[in-house]
């Protein structure tokens, strides 16, 4: 067991109008279902925790994985006083008190956990205001965030804090806590003996997406509609008619989704990439930028090796301005399909990357004489476009021994079309002309 065993105090209010989800919040490590990555038994936080030995902290995670709830616990086992302040409501004023406040306390000797919700809203000043109080101990900083923290914190204040992941909650773990909440007397449902099945709990806990404040919410809900006290099917359909996905369509679910449907679709896996689409969709994101972003998969990933892929892009982007919702999105699904079981290449994409390259480090080469216009006499005279083959009249259609690149990048490839698609035949006619040139301009 802990070294020191959290007080009460904390957690000594009145539960009476509490909604389900803060009275069953856990008064200890024990209580808090899932985290077992970082709360298991033998884990570095857990044991820091239960020594007392506590140190400023990120909360790193979706909402309803247990932020606050182990902010508290912070406080709770290193015996210091507790003060919170959200980032969406407050300023730098409130900031500025209850680092005042913290002052009064350390002079007293006594520490204080001050928890930041919402941390990446506040700006660069804000957040540093924390550091020299972080850095001279007199507060134990707990910040949370559902936002990336590289991205979105100080990097001044991620060298004074300890990141810590937190993930969604397991649908067993969920399904754990409803149960704990239904049989417990003292703060759950258990004086109402509520009959709810196991596969009832089960529904309840995937309805609630990780989120376990959302599933004891949902579990709140039923119980108020229960006829007889049995939670049945018709009670819960009531309460799950209208639940959400979790999703920002802002911030780091945003990028790791759309992530996913490129990679889905780049790895040729028309199943993943069909449900990271309707899972965006689903999560209210723009159907014009699942489009746009498609039309680029299929120019960098399918390129020449089926051109077609840029024509159904456009196609399936003007199909959704047409039609609208939610028609227009199965254009969306149909294209994400047809990418995914496409043949694949990026050479086109690699060899346009490498032309630039190469332009910023040769600077500005001349256009070799015999390929530039010259349109008057004065032109002409300084040999401008002499000895210029006209292509179409030499043998084959090609003249073969005629240098187009400029002279210091002569032999440069840019261009190596892949063995699949389209471009496999590319690939064939690319060679053929390339070992002829080279046998041309060997025999000059």
């Amino acid at each position: 067991m802990s070294k020191l065993s959290p007080s009460p105090g904390l957690f000594a209010e009145s539960d009476e109008l509490k909604p389900l989800a803060e009275r069953m919040r856990p008064r200890s490590l024990d209580e808090i279902v899932g985290q077992q990555r970082v709360l298991a038994p033998g884990k570095a936080l857990r044991r820091a925790l239960e020594a007392g030995r506590v140190h400023s902290m990120v909360l790193w995670g979706p909402p309803g994985c247990g932020k606050t709830t182990l902010a508290l616990l912070v406080a709770r086992y290193a015996d210091a006083d507790f003060r919170a302040i959200s980032a969406v409501l407050s300023g730098l004023p409130e900031v500025r008190k209850a680092l005042a406040e913290a002052e009064g306390n350390f002079a007293q000797g006594r520490r204080t956990v001050l928890f930041v919700d919402e941390v990446h809203r506040f700006n660069k000043a804000q957040q540093d205001a924390f550091l020299p109080h972080i850095e001279k101990g007199i507060i134990i900083f707990v910040g949370a965030t559902t936002e990336n923290p590289s991205f979105e914190l100080n990097s001044a204040l991620l060298s004074r804090c300890r990141v810590h992941v937190l993930e969604s909650v397991s649908v067993e773990d969920i399904v754990a806590a409803l149960k704990r909440a239904l049989a417990d007397k003292e703060r759950g449902l258990g004086d109402e003996q509520l009959q709810v099945a196991d596969a009832s709990l089960q529904l309840i806990a995937r309805a609630a997406d990780g989120d376990v404040r959302r599933g004891l919410t949902l579990l709140e809900i039923a119980a108020e509609l229960a006829h007889d006290g049995v939670i049945d099917d018709a009670t819960l359909e009531q309460v799950l008619a209208d639940r959400t996905r979790r999703f920002d369509k802002g911030g780091e679910q945003f990028y790791d989704q759309i992530s996913a449907l490129h990679k889905s679709v780049r790895s040729s896996d028309p199943d993943a990439a069909l449900y990271w689409l309707c899972r965006m969709l689903d999560g209210g994101v723009d159907p014009l930028y699942l489009a746009r972003r498609m039309t680029r998969m299929a120019v960098e990933d399918v390129g020449l090796a089926e051109p077609r892929a840029w024509r159904m892009a456009l196609d399936a982007w003007d199909t959704y301005e047409r039609l609208g919702s939610p028609e227009g999105e199965l254009g969306l699904a149909q294209l994400a399909i047809w990418l995914a079981i496409a043949p694949k290449s990026n050479a086109a994409y690699k060899a346009y990357n490498q032309a630039r390259a190469v332009i910023r480090e040769s600077g500005t080469l001349d256009v070799p004489m015999h390929l530039r216009n010259a349109p008057t006499k004065l032109m002409k005279g300084l040999g401008y476009g002499k000895g210029y083959q006209y292509d179409h009249d030499a043998e084959g259609g090609v003249a073969l021994d005629q240098q187009c690149l400029p002279d210091a990048l002569e032999g440069t490839v840019f261009y190596e079309p892949v063995e699949r698609g389209l471009e496999l035949k590319l690939r064939e006619k690319l060679l053929s002309l390339r070992e002829a040139r080279r046998q041309a301009r060997d025999r000059k």
